[in-house]
């Protein structure tokens, strides 16, 4: 999962305000052209006209756009509709912060003595405004974005990172409920001096479960070992998981996956490779991206080295991020499907896709797996493999 590659508006981008966005199209126009040459081979140039990134003519792997039936842009509907369930409503959103009663039962349930924030904010931005504050009272930074988010920020000398991630599990179970049930509570902690205030790598997001088996739960329960790296477990509460892999940059998680599929002869792994989407489309900044894309590439043909005569692999996206638009939030948009199996013959056009639970459906067929009737989604998997 290539986090927040989005690869053009959807059909109903207008309804969410992004209209006309397209985050590789636009990142590849801001720097000048991408120099993807791995990701071109396996037929990204086909998909649309990206800057740098040629159609191959004889692409190795087979490719198509896949479009969201949820209602939303997040990483959970975004993730859940891709493990086959699609989401019928939308998490709630706070654009003028969060409600007094939900406050006062984050005050009551949690034990802290009152709340900074409490509005939309980019999460680097509202450290350098209450970061000092934050420091001289000790109450934690809460606020959102444009996504189903509920956001703890506190500094590591102040609220140590045990008491953030237990005020956030709290925050989860006890708060967050009913109608004020976000798609994640996320920890934010930060380090340093005043007017130096940066976030850690100590993330931690705290998600919802879904609300019907994914295809790693019928995966599970056959034993098929599933191993999520990322924040795969946090997005699906570690549920259908034999395994989970916490990480903390893209080059972590490329590491992992490929040391995950030495070591497993069978099996399921499902990353998320988060940079793209959290470092720079949510900061606007297409050179970054670009980079990170690039970064990407270079480290593919050692994924594909792992692949064995009879495996898959399939790279996608949750959403989109367009660095390029006026906004710091998600975009709604169309996500790539790129996949390789030396058992194809690749250079397959697999279409238009009219939900992302497509490419759970596919795996629960790879896999045979009893009850994958009950998912969303047609699998495209006798095309990848014709």
């Amino acid at each position: 999962m290539l986090d927040g590659v989005g690869i053009g508006a959807a059909p109903d981008a207008d309804a969410y305000g992004d209209g006309g966005t397209n985050t590789l199209v636009g990142t590849a126009r801001a720097v000048g052209g991408l120099r993807l040459p791995n990701l071109a081979q396996l037929g990204l140039g086909r998909l649309a006209d990206i800057e740098g990134v040629p159609p191959a003519s004889d692409a190795t792997g087979s490719f198509g756009v896949m479009r969201e039936r949820s209602k939303g842009k997040d990483s959970t509907t975004g993730h859940w509709e891709l493990a086959g369930v699609i989401t019928d409503r939308e998490f709630p959103l706070y654009p003028k912060g969060f409600p007094e009663e939900l406050l006062q039962q984050f005050l009551k349930r949690t034990g802290c003595k009152g709340v900074l924030g409490n509005k939309p904010a980019s999460g680097t931005e509202i450290i350098k405004e209450l970061g000092d504050e934050h420091v001289r009272t000790g109450y934690p930074i809460v606020y959102t974005s444009g996504d189903s988010v509920f956001q703890i920020a506190a500094h590591g000398d102040v609220i140590p990172l045990e008491r953030l991630y237990e005020i956030c599990r709290t925050t989860r179970k006890e708060v967050t409920i009913g109608a004020h049930r976000v798609g994640r509570v996320i920890a934010r902690p930060f380090t340093g001096a005043s007017g130096a205030y940066v976030r850690t790598a100590d993330r931690r997001d705290f998600g919802v479960t879904p609300d019907r088996d994914t295809v790693l739960d019928l995966l599970a329960r056959q034993n098929t070992p599933t191993i999520g790296v990322g924040k795969i477990d946090d997005l699906f509460s570690g549920r259908g998981l034999s395994e989970k892999v916490h990480t903390h940059s893209n080059a972590e998680g490329i590491e992992a996956v490929i040391n995950a599929a030495r070591r497993v002869k069978s099996g399921f792994i499902m990353a998320n490779l988060v940079d793209f989407d959290m470092l720079y489309g949510h900061r606007q900044d297409a050179r970054g991206l670009a980079n990170a894309l690039e970064e990407f590439d270079a480290a593919l043909p050692r994924i594909l080295e792992t692949i064995g005569p009879h495996d898959v692999l399939l790279l996608t996206a949750d959403h989109g991020n367009d660095p390029t638009d006026r906004s710091t939030d998600h975009t709604r948009e169309q996500v790539p499907v790129l996949c390789f199996s030396p058992a194809g013959s690749g250079n397959r056009d697999i279409g238009v896709r009219q939900t992302f639970a497509d490419a759970g459906k596919s795996v629960a067929e790879f896999f045979q797996a009893p009850g994958r009737e009950t998912l969303a989604g047609t699998s495209f998997l006798r095309e990848v493999l014709s």
